[in-house]
């Protein structure tokens, strides 16, 4: 059997384009998932309502006071498993999912482990759940904090009727993850636009599910102030702008209202002479982000990709 023809039977057909154009080189092993330092924590860096708070305060006591909880106080032996923690964050986009990640591993004094799909792919058949396994086992030699975002995509429902032999992997990846979920003593965070997509056996595996929600008044006026760094020099006063600001962001998250400022900047420093950002600035850029957002969802808008179909992308069936 030639080189060729052994790698046709071990990869995906939507990969095989050019193999007959030149040899295929040897394939490397899968990088190093790498730790990184936190540049957050949640007390300096995110705004959180006061619901938010007291669960991510509750989510902190658990992992600081382990020894408290489950050694002197003896629920280890009510729960063998609780050393792991697993936190599923879900919300719409764009309101501090995965900032409040990093922040809360920043809180703990972790490292954080940022985990994406792409980092998890391969087009080699079985290589994905080694991979899912080699990045649970990094996380626990750096005792770092494990992300995964867009997690509905690993974490959806497992396939009763098989297809293919690709919908085996799926169910060979997803019960690669929960035997891991099973077996990890670190912390575990998911994130995700669509938790209704969960296979119910990860529900039931995660330790707190925790709602993320446009801001309301209060969180709006607190980004805002986040926003106006001391570096901008200001055409109005800076309350006239933070009130004007909260009561016209109302619907928006907390990124896109990071865009809303982005915008206004650009408006001010174009200014000829004395550049200053200005209520008008403000209002302008606030009214072109909520335009451009209604007219998307007029024309659609983003739809979620089926769970399946996001899983065979994943393991690099298109």
């Amino acid at each position: 059997m030639s080189a060729n023809d052994y790698l046709r039977n071990k990869i995906r057909p939507s990969f095989l384009e050019g193999l007959d154009a030149e040899p295929a080189p040897a394939t490397p092993a899968k990088a190093e998932f790498r730790c990184v330092e936190p540049r957050f924590t949640l007390e300096r860096d995110v705004v959180m309502s006061a619901e938010l708070k007291q669960q991510l305060a509750e989510a902190v006591a658990k992992i600081e006071h382990y020894r408290t909880i489950y050694i002197e106080w003896g629920f280890a032996a009510a729960d063998p498993a609780g050393k792991g923690t697993i936190l599923n964050f879900y919300g719409p986009p764009g309101t501090g999912k995965t900032l409040t990640a990093e922040a809360f591993a920043g809180s703990l004094g972790k490292k954080i482990m940022l985990v994406s799909i792409a980092d998890l792919e391969s087009k080699f058949m079985g290589d994905t759940a080694k991979n899912i396994a080699s990045v649970f086992r990094s996380a626990q030699a750096e005792d770092a904090v494990l992300f995964f975002d867009e997690a509905d995509t690993l974490l959806g429902k497992r396939l009763s009727s098989v297809t293919q032999g690709i919908d085996n992997e799926v169910n060979a990846m997803r019960s690669t993850l929960l035997i891991e979920l099973e077996r990890h003593e670190g912390v575990v965070i998911f994130a995700t636009n669509f938790a209704k997509n969960y296979d119910a056996a990860f529900v039931s595996r995660i330790s707190q599910h925790v709602g993320f929600e446009l801001p309301g008044e209060p969180e709006r006026q607190a980004i805002w102030a986040k926003l106006l760094v001391p570096g901008i020099p200001l055409a109005d006063a800076r309350e006239t702008l933070l009130s004007s600001a909260t009561k016209l962001s109302a619907g928006l998250s907390g990124r896109e209202m990071r865009t809303c400022m982005r915008l206004a900047l650009a408006k001010a420093v174009r200014i000829p002479d004395q550049p200053a950002l200005a209520q008008a600035h403000l209002q302008d850029a606030i009214e072109q982000v909520a335009s451009a957002m209604a007219q998307m969802q007029a024309h659609g808008g983003k739809t979620n990709t089926p769970t399946l179909e996001a899983a065979r992308t994943l393991l690099g069936v298109r």
